[in-house]
């Protein structure tokens, strides 16, 4: 999900760091420090499975090497340096925690569990290597690259592992005139890089490390141990830039909400490279938020950060050069919330106070230091987007209304009314704990900023999440979302377009669907444009969408194009992957023109 990660923990410095390769293993048995190497699949033959056929492949032709500065995993082994014996003081110091003190005991946290079937980490990277299209062909509007972000442990889990709690990798499928390579590799971020030079873990896992006080307490002393002697340096973070990416005055943008964004770049070939974190020239010293908007008319950005001590939240944009402004501290949120995600619109920024947030009583009792409060009201928080202070903030009660994510929204009647389009999360409680038990309403919501007066119209009865729009109706009044089915939540089993201007009419608003077939699961759908810079009075949904797909049934992974115009999402191209690409969670299109400028 989502891109959902840990952002209740936040960094303090802005030094560049230096990077290396990759490690190590899948197996979710309780053995320690294990590096598995996972082959890419030779000859596979696929059942028939909608929408996938029988076909039989070639290995895989690699198209480049390794760069020089990255390591390869397969010379990472024997450069291993042995621990020291504070290391292993400290090693075995955490087994202890692991095993008797705070066991993976909850399914929501057993490695078992959390990393079954296609959830499971691949733990080699993989240089570009070609792919066969085995239906149909690669329009010239996806010339670029597709990259998905997502969690992707470095090292078999030691005890409780919730799936936001991954390092971040990234697949990228990179093409050019009709072919295809795909590319694996980790954000090399500080975290990924001292672990991988010790060759075991260092940092306690966010979401899943400090259930109770006593876990907390012992994970938080042996953390202070490691910093003490030196293990662990945290002056470069410790973020694991595992939720989404941004492209956004020539950077491409790795992120997560504990950490500065980390800078990669695609070569030619289709490889990346961590180019290290990014601080906009010293002025983001902290953390911001892994959903940031972009308004392409202007050029700017808007994002924000939040956190478990006051301001809870901080608004902030930069100008169309990447500059950042300065921030805008919210202190009228007066107690920290789960804010994943916002919207904006011409005029304002929108964010949601939802019934998520921190709960010291229930990490107490055992729980999450996260978890949702049915006592709290949600609202809806509104500032003119070019605020200089929260003077003009407005906050209003949504009882019920939780958000993760926001689709978008825009202004109606000269700015007097917004509208928002997001699925509202009905069964809160199971967020973060039993997301198989998640059921999220698309909803609209209109806003009369004058009355106060609130409106909610639902969209559709399925249950939907990661719902992209046509990147340049962001802020703008739009008429198509395209959203992944849940079947369960966290699982994709398909995609669905829904028209908005139906939704006035309190119908169900899906107008077309395609579902990947029994056992097939996919994730966030994005939505590419076709020929957009070339044709600017293209319909809005005048493109095509695309996705990771995997089936569960033979363990292939495809890349799906689909026709966004047409009622039944058409396959217009099919892409065969040459290893499985695990379940993740944002992702975007690059196009070339665009690649050639980072």
């Amino acid at each position: 999900m989502d891109a959902l990660s840990s952002s209740f923990l936040s960094t303090f410095s802005t030094q560049k760091l230096l990077y290396r390769t990759t490690p190590p293993p899948p197996s979710l048995s309780p053995i320690l420090n294990v590096r598995i190497e996972e082959k890419p699949q030779q000859t596979t033959t696929t059942k028939t499975t909608q929408p996938i056929s029988t076909s039989t492949t070639p290995p895989p032709k690699t198209t480049s090497q390794t760069p020089s500065s990255i390591r390869s995993s397969s010379s990472s082994s024997s450069s291993k340096v042995e621990p020291s014996v504070p290391a292993l003081i400290f090693n075995a110091l955490d087994d202890i925690i692991n095993t008797f003190i705070d066991p993976p005991i909850k399914p929501s946290v057993d490695p078992k569990h959390v990393l079954s079937q296609n959830f499971a980490p691949v733990l080699n990277e993989l240089p570009p290597t070609e792919c066969k299209v085995i239906q149909g062909s690669l329009p010239p509007s996806l010339n670029g690259a597709y990259i998905r972000n997502g969690p992707n442990p470095q090292f078999l889990p030691r005890g409780p592992y919730h799936l936001f709690d991954g390092d971040g990798m990234l697949h990228s499928l990179r093409i050019s005139q009709g072919k295809a390579s795909l590319c694996s590799r980790y954000v090399k971020t500080n975290k990924y890089t001292l672990e991988r030079e010790a060759g075991f873990p260092l940092f306690p896992n966010v979401f899943s490390g400090f259930n109770g006080l006593t876990a907390s307490a012992a994970r938080g002393a042996l953390s202070a141990a490691r910093i003490l002697t030196g293990q662990v340096d945290l002056s470069n973070g410790f973020g694991l830039a595992n939720t989404s990416l941004v492209l956004f005055a020539n950077r491409l943008l790795a992120l997560g909400e504990s950490d500065l964004p980390y800078s990669v770049k695609l070569s030619s070939n289709g490889d990346i490279e961590t180019l290290g974190r990014y601080d906009f020239d010293g002025k983001l010293f902290m953390s911001m938020t892994a959903h940031p908007k972009i308004d392409s008319d202007t050029g700017e950005a808007f994002a924000f950060r939040y956190g478990p001590v006051p301001p809870f939240l901080t608004y902030f944009r930069f100008d169309k050069n990447g500059v950042k402004q300065p921030d805008v501290p919210i202190f009228s949120m007066t107690r920290p919330s789960f804010l994943h995600d916002f919207a904006i619109t011409k005029k304002y920024a929108i964010f949601a106070d939802i019934q998520i947030g921190m709960n010291p009583l229930e990490m107490i009792a055992g729980g999450s230091p996260v978890g949702s409060d049915p006592s709290k009201v949600s609202r809806i928080g509104v500032i003119p987007r070019y605020a200089k202070d929260e003077s003009e903030m407005k906050w209003f009660d949504v009882p019920g209304f939780n958000i993760i994510h926001a689709i978008n929204a825009w202004d109606e009647e000269d700015g007097n009314v917004i509208e928002m389009v997001a699925p509202n999360i009905l069964s809160v409680e199971h967020t973060l704990e039993r997301m198989e038990l998640i059921h999220a309403l698309v909803e609209k919501v209109r806003i009369d900023l004058n009355t106060g007066i609130v409106k909610r119209y639902p969209i559709s009865a399925r249950n939907l999440d990661f719902a992209v729009i046509n990147q340049a109706y962001v802020g703008k009044k739009n008429k198509y979302v395209y959203a992944g089915v849940g079947d369960p939540m966290p699982k994709i089993s398909g995609v669905v377009k829904l028209d908005l201007s139906k939704g006035d009419q309190r119908e169900d608003c899906t107008v077309a669907s395609r579902m990947y077939g029994e056992g097939c699961y996919g994730g966030e759908p994005f939505f590419v444009a076709r020929g957009a810079a070339e044709n600017l009075d293209a319909e809005e949904d005048d493109g095509y969408v695309v996705s990771y797909v995997h089936d569960e049934n033979t363990g292939e992974s495809r890349f799906l194009v689909m026709d966004a115009k047409s009622p039944n999402l058409d396959l217009v191209a099919t892409v065969k992957l040459p290893r499985r690409v695990p379940y993740g969670f944002h992702g975007l299109f690059v196009a070339e023109s665009d690649l050639n400028k980072i």
